[in-house]
């Protein structure tokens, strides 16, 4: 099996944004001088996928209009004269011609396995990935072309995994108790949601990317909402471990950019502006200028 298609979830209230989020979805929030959502497409293109679905809520199925072809836009642009803002949209233009893509509602937020469930056909007989859409990961090589290394000799679900140096971080996360196998290369045994510093049986997160086998999936279709009504991927996971079947995890090499937060999006929001090869240096030139570093 190889890895053709990939589920990006977007469907989440966004209330650690709030009030901002009303009126801008969080997926369209900046990294520097692009949106979250563009990192995540660009990443799972160079990956090789050539099909992506969205999970969105109603409320936000315009966030995908950021990727079409605006005419009226680019007349505009002509115009004017606008050569460097539309060479940037005629990149964007050019990376959609590598993919096709599609959209699903999740009516309610029901969890990510909910989520994922929404864009499964019933008739689902493919390997695929999925991207959680507050993950953006800087690397040379894309973080779904390295768990796609682990799936192609394995044939087996694989977990990105990301190590929190940071201890007093650690229960914020899901994180894995695992067999290393060989470098970044482990067999996961168990997931602890968010533990304590103590209980932590690790300090491997789970970051959101998965690539997710079809026996995983019909595995996922029979999980029970827990005690919020919510179908978790990580009791999917659980259960299917404890059927004896084989998760593997990869520590994705690269830089973790988390966006579930304010602050975190704030900080991630920071390092990508000042690592920007054309604004960084600018930016730096005016923190230096200001006194603010």
């Amino acid at each position: 099996m190889e890895i053709k298609k990939a589920i990006i979830t977007i469907a989440g209230l966004g209330t650690r944004f709030l009030p901002l989020s009303k009126v801008v979805p969080k997926e369209l929030w900046p990294l520097a001088d692009k949106p979250f959502l563009h990192y995540i497409v660009k990443e799972l293109i160079d990956s090789g996928i050539k099909e992506i679905i969205f999970v969105v809520r109603k409320e936000n199925k315009d966030v995908i209009d950021y990727f079409k072809k605006d005419l009226k836009i680019e007349k505009i642009l002509k115009e004017r004269g606008e050569e460097v803002i539309l060479e940037e949209m005629k990149n964007l233009e050019n990376m959609m011609k590598e993919v096709s893509f599609s959209h699903v509602f999740q009516k309610s937020p029901l969890g990510d396995g909910h989520a994922v469930l929404q864009a499964i056909s019933s008739s689902n007989d493919e390997a695929l990935a999925v991207a959680f859409a507050d993950d953006i990961i800087q690397s040379k090589t894309p973080a779904t072309e390295q768990l796609e290394s682990i799936f192609r000799t394995s044939q087996k679900p694989v977990v990105a995994l990301y190590p929190v140096n940071d201890q007093s971080r650690i229960s914020s996360y899901g994180v894995v108790q695992a067999e290393k196998i060989a470098n970044r290369y482990y067999k996961i045994k168990k997931i602890v949601e968010k533990p304590s510093q103590e209980k932590a049986p690790s300090n491997l997160a789970v970051m959101g990317r998965y690539i997710l086998t079809p026996d995983f999936i019909s595995i996922l279709k029979q999980t029970k909402a827990n005690e919020k009504k919510e179908i978790i991927l990580a009791d999917a996971i659980e259960n299917y471990l404890k059927m004896g079947k084989l998760i593997y995890g990869f520590e994705i090499e690269g830089k973790w950019l988390e966006c579930g937060n304010k602050l975190n999006w704030m900080k991630s929001n920071l390092y990508a502006s000042l690592n920007h090869p054309f604004f960084g240096p600018k930016l730096k030139e005016y923190l230096k200028k200001e006194k603010l570093i």
